[in-house]
């Protein structure tokens, strides 16, 4: 076999393999934006733990059908990028939305949530979530809200016994 063939294999291979590890993989076509744009969206990508790559259609929906994730194919037209992440599921779909809010240019096509494939819709529901701070902070608050308020009415009955007592 030919080397160039080899090495599209192993490509195929390692698209398919990021598709299959990643909580939350999302497609965007990014025409239209400068360099500058693109190098800002990639470093705020990268602070967050997320892999902005740019791989040829071909190579994508061939490693989506390994994954046995073939749904995503449709959004595999025209110049995309895809954002990898491994770690936080909502993280690439609100940083990628909260841009594509100030970037015209920044089309979020689709993705890919926890093995699911995911509509554009869906994508924006997941960037509209609290992170993850947000939610184990409401968490937090549900958890203590008991306990301040057994706090506040025991306060309440020791200041009243004091009143009655002096």
């Amino acid at each position: 076999m030919s080397h160039a063939v080899e090495q599209k294999k192993q490509i195929v291979t390692e698209i398919a393999d990021k598709l299959r590890d990643s909580k939350s993989t999302i497609v965007v076509d990014y025409r239209g934006l400068s360099v500058a744009e693109v190098t800002e969206l990639r470093k705020q990508l990268r602070e967050a733990g997320v892999e902005f790559k740019v791989y040829k259609n071909s190579l994508t929906r061939r490693a989506a059908e390994q994954a046995e994730l073939a749904g995503i194919n449709d959004a595999l037209t025209g110049p995309n990028a895809i954002a990898f992440s491994n770690e936080d599921v909502v993280a690439p779909a609100k940083i990628l939305n909260d841009f594509a809010k100030k970037h015209e240019a920044l089309e979020i096509k689709a993705g890919i949530i926890e093995g699911n494939v995911a509509t554009f819709e869906e994508v924006k529901a997941l960037a509209d979530l609290p992170s993850r701070e947000g939610l184990l902070s409401m968490l937090l608050s549900v958890l203590q809200a008991p306990i301040r308020n057994l706090a506040l009415a025991t306060k309440a009955v020791a200041d009243q016994k004091e009143e009655q007592g002096a």
